[in-house]
């Protein structure tokens, strides 16, 4: 494994993007334990991505343009989703200074899959970006390639259970100030929003 894939590795997954946000959001929202879940799930829904990448349908997303847009434009109505969810008072971003019933591990890991499946630029990305660490005359090119995927998902787990972690430690410091509850709200909806908007103008 090559320093440079390392050093990709960890600017990609430590720059700020949708699986952070929604991990950030369950940590503050519900607390540790929904933080490690919400990275969990986020780094599930990477796996298709890499598979896709691996076998080549990556390729397919990128030839077919209503495929591509298909998966692109269901991503970007679920962001909306969120968005619009985040500011309801009694959406996922409800923080109660009492605890609240946590919610099944079963539906954190439904949305945070969902975040990272319906984005098809990761399909592509991770087309472009594993093969540049492989040898093309190399013997176990495949398995080298899951192993390097491997690495990522351990990586991207780790990085996001980090975020979730930070936020779960001043959620109590969120929760005491009301305004700093309605801004929350209001940052993590424009975000989704903006979000939204970035991956509805990109190009294959």
């Amino acid at each position: 494994m090559s320093a440079a894939f390392l050093l990709t590795t960890l600017i990609v997954v430590v720059t700020p993007g949708i699986g952070v946000l929604y991990t950030l959001s369950a940590g503050l929202t519900e607390g540790r334990r929904a933080s490690v879940i919400a990275a969990f799930a986020c780094t599930l829904g990477i796996v298709p991505h890499m598979a896709a990448a691996i076998v080549g349908v990556a390729a397919v997303l990128n030839a077919s343009a209503v495929a591509f847009q298909t998966l692109k434009f269901a991503g970007v109505a679920y962001l909306i989703w969120l968005a619009i969810d985040a500011l309801r008072e009694t959406g996922s971003l409800q923080v109660e200074a009492e605890a609240a019933p946590p919610r099944p591990a079963r539906k954190i890991i439904v949305s945070g899959v969902l975040v990272n499946l319906l984005n098809p630029k990761l399909s592509i990305f991770f087309f472009a970006f594993l093969p540049q660490f492989v040898r093309a005359g190399e013997d176990q090119r495949l398995l080298h390639m899951l192993g390097l995927s491997a690495f990522f998902m351990l990586a991207t787990f780790v990085v996001f259970a980090a975020y979730g972690l930070f936020a779960a430690a001043v959620r109590e410091h969120v929760i005491s100030r009301p305004r700093v509850v309605t801004w929350m709200r209001r940052t993590f909806a424009g975000a989704f929003l903006a979000l939204g908007a970035k991956l509805a103008l990109t190009q294959r």
